[in-house]
Formats: C-alpha cells, sequence, structure tokens
C-alpha cells in the first residue's frame, strides 16, 4: 500500500498550477514586460508586443484585467480610448517577469548552441 503524501503540498500543487497556467504563456509575459513601462493604448501595446492578434491581444487583456492585473481606462472621447496599466497585483508580477526576460536574453545563445549540439547528436545517430 502507497504512503499517503502530503496533501498541504498537494494542495499548493494545485494551486500553483492554476495560476501558473493563467499567467505565464508568452503573450501576458510579453504585455506585462511591456506595460511595466507605464500605460499604453491597445493599438500601442500591439504594436511594441508584435506578432500579435487583435484578438488575442484582446482576451489577453481581459484574462490579465479579471485576474487583476492590469486596469482599464476609457477615456470619453470620440472615438473612446481605452488605455491599460498594470495595477498594484500586476507591478509585483512584473518582477518575476522582468526577472525571467532578462534571464532569457543572457542565456538565448546559450539555449541556441544546446539545440544545435543536440540537432547534430539526433543527425549523428541517424
Amino acid at each position: 500500500m502507497q504512503a499517503p503524501g502530503n496533501p498541504e503540498e498537494t494542495e499548493n500543487c494545485v494551486l500553483i498550477r492554476r495560476t501558473l497556467s493563467r499567467v505565464t504563456d508568452k503573450w501576458t509575459v510579453l504585455i506585462v514586460r511591456v506595460l511595466g513601462r507605464g500605460p499604453c493604448r491597445f493599438n500601442a501595446l500591439r504594436r511594441e508586443v508584435g506578432e500579435i492578434s487583435q484578438k488575442v491581444l484582446a482576451s489577453c487583456l481581459r484574462d490579465l484585467e479579471e485576474n487583476g492585473f492590469v486596469s482599464r481606462t476609457v477615456t470619453p472621447s470620440n472615438p473612446p480610448q481605452v488605455e491599460y496599466a498594470l495595477t498594484e497585483l500586476g507591478e509585483e508580477f512584473l518582477r518575476p517577469v522582468r526577472s525571467l526576460a532578462e534571464w532569457v536574453l543572457e542565456n538565448h545563445a546559450r539555449i541556441e548552441d544546446a539545440r544545435a549540439a543536440f540537432a547534430g547528436r539526433r543527425i549523428g545517430a541517424a
């Protein structure tokens, strides 16, 4: 008979998994990183993030707003102007996002070297 696991740790893993699944997709990380420089309108945000469709950006912003990371401010004008900004929670999340982005930039060459070496080993084994 298998010994029971640690129920508290299991619950923590469930909580971490659920939360990370909401906030760690590539677009969310990039959006938060851009908004870390200050509030931004939709089209400016889209240009900064690059290669994101309008539909995906709108969906990600809605999810970030729903989860408390982003605020949405509508300025009544013709046409209305909408600006997105990080909330206090979003600013706190920005710290690990920046660290992750810096790590990626610092280690990109090492990752590419590892991929090339792996591909070489696979070709050599074939």
